[in-house]
């Protein structure tokens, strides 16, 4: 049995702890320099605690705080009456602002003078003609929609887009500017040599004599007349279309002459479009 003043044994063995003392670091908040990892080591050179008046810290440690900034301040002008801030526009003006063309051919149109209808007007009726003598591939689900009337330099124009509308999809797949025409103008079609060429029963191609023009055009007429043959042999004419992309067609129909691209109308197109008309309605009505 052990009394209160017995030793416990362990003391019996003075090699183990008997000559240890408390590290002098401890409780003083940062150990020694060679007992820290070698990652926390300070770099040579740095400040001991003892000569900066603080323990050391890595670089950019102790940054100073950074300043917050106030809500920004709209600018103030001047006026008659003094600094004043900037009007904030109502709602009318908010909602009639001009933000650019946002809707592309209409709103060139507009720009321009033109007047704009969805294809259902009375005068829109002879559209629907137009789509059915096309010389592309329409059906039934195929219509007039977007269109656009107006005046381009002499020419009066409608320009509208064909659009194909079957179940709950409506997709503007062609698009056709068209000039109308006085008097009688023969029946005949105007396409490049590449394209696939549809209902053309009774129509006769009509040579032009030049051979670059021929390889890349086709002309086709019911009958060969002087309206014909002056649309073959005008310089502008074929000017005009050897130096395009070979990619609109043209024909008569319902008291027009027109123009058919696949693709949407844009201001460029329209223009593009109306320059080609102009020059084949002066060759066809040269003599009216």
């Amino acid at each position: 049995m052990t009394r209160p003043g017995d030793r416990d044994g362990f003391d019996d063995r003075p090699d183990e702890g008997s000559g240890w003392r408390e590290p002098a670091h401890l409780g003083e908040g940062q150990p020694p320099e060679q007992d820290r990892p070698r990652n926390e080591q300070p770099p040579a050179g740095a400040d001991r605690a003892g000569d900066a008046g603080g323990p050391w810290q890595p670089p950019g440690w102790d940054l100073p705080p950074a300043q917050q900034q106030g809500p920004s301040q709209q600018p103030v002008r001047g006026g008659l009456f003094g600094r004043r801030r900037p009007r904030t526009p109502g709602e009318v003006e908010r909602v009639f602002a001009y933000q650019g063309d946002t809707v592309g051919a209409q709103g060139w149109a507009v720009q321009n003078g033109w007047t704009i209808s969805d294809g259902s007007a009375p005068e829109d009726a002879v559209l629907a003609e137009l789509v059915a003598t096309a010389p592309v591939r329409a059906t039934r689900d195929h219509r007039p929609a977007g269109v656009m009337r107006g005046r381009y330099g002499t020419l009066e124009l409608v320009a509208f887009d064909v659009l194909y509308a079957s179940g709950r999809y409506a997709v503007p797949e062609y698009a056709i500017t068209a000039a109308p025409v006085l008097g009688t103008v023969p029946a005949l079609r105007l396409s490049p040599a590449r394209f696939w060429k549809h209902r053309t029963g009774g129509l006769v191609q009509i040579p032009s004599g030049d051979p670059e023009f021929d390889g890349r055009w086709v002309l086709l007429a019911a009958e060969d007349g002087p309206a014909v043959q002056r649309l073959a042999q005008d310089p502008t004419v074929r000017g005009l279309l050897l130096g395009s992309d070979d990619g609109d067609e043209f024909w008569t129909a319902a008291g027009f002459t027109a123009a058919i691209r696949p693709d949407g109308h844009r201001p460029e197109l329209i223009e593009h479009h109306a320059r080609l008309l102009g020059a084949i309605v002066a060759a066809l009505t040269v003599s009216w």
